[in-house]
């Protein structure tokens, strides 16, 4: 029911939109489009819920990056601050590489758990859950079964749309080992074949079909995804990665084009064991909506490609998020009355699930792939107990399957408050508060609490993260300028 909800919601804003949608005339709960085009999705944010009356919190985790990368675009390449429907927090968090431990092989995921006083409000507290997948070496990758499903209609003509996806995509055949195979697809007014299933030691034949793509026509996005999961279950490596990489704006209008019928499309062929990655691209019709949902429905993934080096992030520097570890991974948070009197998760509001979908095997949650972090904050009203630190604040179980399996695997953390201040807190508390702040300042949320972009910058200041490729850096830069455009 609550995914029939979304998905009218969804489909209204695609309606608003093609009947001359404008802003002044919104209606609550729908993002601004605004005069670019785009369409999002705005759901408001998790509020502050008492634990007497609910001390559970369920949610499936969320490893895209893709608004993050999004939110960069407005502010670095446009000189605007973002509608606030782009802006989903959990994904501006799970954006960044964090070194978090992984030590128990006996599961593809390692759990962790941090309470210290809460920066923007030092009243409350914040708790911070860190998830890490299985580092796979490597030499022990295990054959992959690619196919790329390219957009290469009208609206992909632009620079930054269907050329930079093709730089991406031969950047990816680099990654290739001679055991896998790539298979390329394209739709337009209809889905063609442009690749049959290639090994991936055969780079040059690859690159040169790559290189060949040109756009025009209309969009049957249907059609193609049906083709693309042909292939990938025709060439089906079992015990192999078998996964679809989707490169388009999400700008679907031939055949079943309706986010409600993509979603169903999505949801009957993710039961095939395929998984998939999308890749939005391109300003003005960015349908942001669409696409995360078909990655969130879809044991996907969703990210964003607003320049060359986010497609190195994605295809060279992050490669190992391609192979997934642990699928349908649940987090479920009881909170201690003894300690807690009400608790809000901060982002995560597309993700949310029932305490029944916790136990339900057939329930979708979100993936992990190899050696990505995810991370979820809760910020809690603390309830007066002298006796605090004698007793768990929280308790998190964890669900996950294998890769290749249906049933799922239960984990538990109990996680205690040290009576930490914010100071006192790792860099990976700090780091991910300070996400989390910019975010609540650029949508100018009700829980900003004294957040500003000064105490931001002064709490990147404060850590000392590895920062190979200079994200972390970069991200000081955004909030900067941001702070011009306020």
């Amino acid at each position: 029911m609550k995914l029939i909800r979304l998905s009218l919601a969804i489909l209204a804003l695609g309606l608003l939109h093609s009947c001359g949608y404008h802003e002044d005339f919104a209606p609550r709960g729908f993002s601004d489009i605004g005069l670019s085009g785009d369409t999002y999705l705005e759901v408001g944010e998790n509020p502050f819920l008492q634990v007497a009356e609910q001390p559970v919190s369920t949610f499936s985790v969320d490893a895209d990056g893709a608004s993050y990368a999004n939110v960069r675009r407005f502010i670095q390449q446009d000189n605007q601050l973002p509608p606030v429907g782009a802006v989903r927090t959990e994904e501006l968090i799970n954006y960044f590489d964090l070194d978090y431990e992984f030590s128990d092989p006996t599961h593809p995921i390692a759990l962790h758990g941090e309470v210290s006083q809460c920066p923007w409000n030092p009243s409350n507290k914040l708790m911070r859950i860190g998830i890490k997948g299985k580092p796979i070496p490597e030499n022990e990758r295990p054959a992959a079964n690619f196919v790329f499903l390219i957009d290469v209609s009208g609206s992909m003509g632009s620079e930054d749309k269907l050329e930079l996806l093709k730089s991406g995509f031969k950047l990816f055949v680099d990654e290739l080992q001679a055991t896998d195979r790539v298979a390329i697809v394209t739709y337009a007014g209809s889905a063609g074949v442009v690749l049959e299933s290639t090994p991936g030691s055969d780079q040059a034949t690859i690159k040169r079909a790559i290189d060949a793509l040109g756009s025009g026509g209309s969009t049957a996005g249907a059609e193609g995804i049906i083709t693309a999961y042909a292939i990938a279950q025709e060439h089906f490596i079992v015990g192999g990665n078998n996964r679809i990489v989707v490169g388009t704006d999400g700008d679907f209008n031939v055949g079943p084009s309706s986010q409600e019928e993509l979603v169903a499309l999505i949801e009957e062929k993710r039961e095939s064991g395929i998984f998939l990655t999308v890749l939005g691209v391109g300003r003005g019709n960015l349908n942001d909506a669409a696409l995360e949902q078909i990655a969130n429905n879809g044991n996907g993934t969703y990210e964003y490609i607003d320049n060359i080096e986010q497609l190195r992030k994605v295809f060279i520097y992050e490669y190992n998020k391609f192979f997934t570890v642990a699928k349908d991974v649940k987090v479920q948070v009881v909170f201690n009355p003894e300690n807690v009197t009400a608790y809000r998760l901060i982002g995560y509001e597309n993700r949310l699930l029932s305490e029944e979908d916790f136990e339900d095997d057939s329930a979708d949650a979100g993936e992990i792939g190899a050696d990505q972090n995810v991370t979820a904050l809760y910020e809690i009203v603390p309830k007066a107990n002298p006796e605090f630190k004698t007793v768990p604040t929280f308790t998190i179980d964890f669900r996950y399957k294998q890769a290749a399996a249906d049933n799922s695997v239960l984990l538990d953390l109990q996680v205690f408050d040290e009576g930490k201040s914010f100071d006192e807190s790792t860099d990976f508390m700090k780091f991910t508060a300070s996400v989390a702040s910019f975010s609540m300042l650029i949508t100018d949320s009700q829980y900003k609490g004294a957040s500003t972009y000064d105490q931001v910058l002064h709490w990147i200041g404060a850590t000392n993260l590895n920062d190979e490729h200079r994200f972390k850096a970069e991200f000081r830069s955004i909030v900067e300028k941001a702070k011009r455009l306020e």
